[in-house]
């Protein structure tokens, strides 16, 4: 178990967002703790999320009915046999969202799914974040289930100055993470440390008090071309697309390993910081399209019930491919494609057009 939500529009119906072994067919009894009048029982009804990626535990939706009668405050799942050890459950929260609001609380909120291995890539993740707030992100929730010494100041940091909400991951307390998305190719048992179900508790958790939800990992940046800011690029394609509530944004690598024509950000002051200086990787490989490209989202998630990494399976409305002449999702890391050389990759210096205000912000952070 993960979370509790029950929203305003939910006809008295709670959604516990859980990791489930999909290999085991069991049921399950929702127990709510009802202010001031006990306990309550109903069934469970399990929805399974599509994606597993071969894993064979897998996010799923957990949905009870409330009785009208119960001013539930908290919620668990148990078995029927476990049912006499009521008492000795973990029982969860139930966060209470007022979704038909229209006052949010900020327009974009970056959910960055989690950390781990003893992350601590420090100079690209101050860029990113430094990056994403000239583009208009106020608020930054985090998933961290371990990262380096010199990032978690970093994040501390961030963290004091209120724009980041660190969300503790400890999955590999529970299960065997994989390090991969692949389970043919990497072992675990539950992909790339529970990834997507950080996400789907990202969307449900800003629910209420974010009008868009920016999903990408921490080396990746959803960077506009024909707008300076996301704000202004979200305000165009709603226009534009009334009824679309996830926007996807194709991912291009930027490889590491290139610098060429990037001299005057070699930076003496950063070259100690441990990471990756993205202003000095500005080539790109260009798209596979003869096989599915990786790529990542904006959404509203008011609209969205179920998200994979990629894409969303569940929606009350549309989704759209944005073209990439507005904007992709710059992925700075390893290259994808390392046989191609320079001359086949494509030269995109948009990061730069930030250089100017992202240098000494980066400055500051680092400095603290």
């Amino acid at each position: 178990m993960l979370s509790a939500f029950v929203s305003d529009d939910s006809n008295g119906q709670a959604n516990i967002l859980t990791i489930m072994n999909q290999t085991h067919s069991e049921l399950f009894t929702c127990i709510f703790c009802c202010y001031q009048q006990g306990l309550s029982i109903s069934p469970v009804k399990l929805d399974t999320h599509v994606d597993n990626f071969g894993f064979p535990f897998v996010t799923t939706d957990a949905f009870c009915n409330i009785e009208p009668t119960c001013n539930a405050t908290h919620i668990t799942i148990s078995r029927p046999k476990n049912l006499l050890e009521i008492h000795s459950h973990l029982y969860l929260p139930i966060h209470k969202l007022l979704l038909n609001r229209r006052d949010f609380d900020v327009d974009l909120t970056l959910c960055i799914s989690c950390l781990f291995g003893g992350y601590n890539n420090v100079l690209q993740f101050v860029q990113t974040i430094e990056t994403y707030k000239l583009l208009g992100v106020e608020h930054v929730v985090i998933y961290n289930n371990s990262c380096g010494p010199d990032l978690e100041r970093v994040l501390r940091s961030y963290e004091e100055d209120g724009i980041l909400e660190i969300i503790p991951w400890p999955i590999d307390h529970f299960l065997k993470p994989s390090k991969g998305w692949n389970h043919e190719l990497h072992s675990g048992e539950v992909h790339y440390y529970g990834q997507q179900a950080t996400l789907n508790d990202c969307i449900h958790r800003n629910r209420q008090r974010s009008k868009y939800v920016i999903l990408t990992d921490a080396d990746e940046i959803i960077m506009p071309y024909q707008h300076s800011s996301l704000n202004q690029l979200m305000t165009k394609l709603q226009q534009n697309n009334p009824h679309v509530v996830a926007f996807i944004f194709w991912a291009h690598v930027f490889s590491k390993e290139i610098t060429r024509g990037s001299e005057r950000f070699d930076f003496p002051e950063w070259r100690n910081v441990p990471g990756v200086n993205i202003l000095r990787h500005i080539h790109k490989e260009p798209l596979k399209w003869w096989v599915n490209n990786n790529s990542k989202m904006i959404v509203d998630p008011r609209k969205v019930m179920q998200a994979s990494v990629h894409i969303v399976h569940k929606i009350n409305g549309k989704s759209i491919w944005v073209p990439r002449d507005l904007a992709i999702v710059m992925h700075t890391a390893k290259p994808k494609r390392p046989e191609l050389g320079i001359e086949k990759l494509i030269k995109d210096n948009k990061i730069w057009d930030y250089a100017e205000r992202l240098i000494p912000n980066v400055n500051k952070v680092l400095h603290k």
